[in-house]
């Protein structure tokens, strides 16, 4: 039985190769259109890309925090 199509292998490559070209395209898209910010910030050179891939890590980050606080023991439903 073949594995479904989005743990394959190919697939994943494939999608990875797609999302760096979208990200590329995105980013190359802000050197040919002039862009009105609103703050001083938010008006840079792929904005979009470094304030996605920060927050990001930064979701990632509290997470793993939250994640330690709230974890307990593999056994911790078990009736002893």
């Amino acid at each position: 039985m073949r594995p479904h199509w989005l743990l394959r292998h190919g697939t994943i490559r494939l999608l990875w190769i797609v999302f760096a070209c979208v990200l590329l395209l995105t980013v190359l898209a802000g050197l040919v259109m002039d862009v009105h910010g609103y703050f001083g910030i938010d008006g840079t050179f792929a904005f979009n890309a470094w304030y996605g891939f920060v927050t990001c890590v930064g979701m990632v980050v509290i997470a793993k925090l939250i994640g330690r606080f709230l974890h307990r023991k593999d056994s911790y439903y078990d009736r002893d």
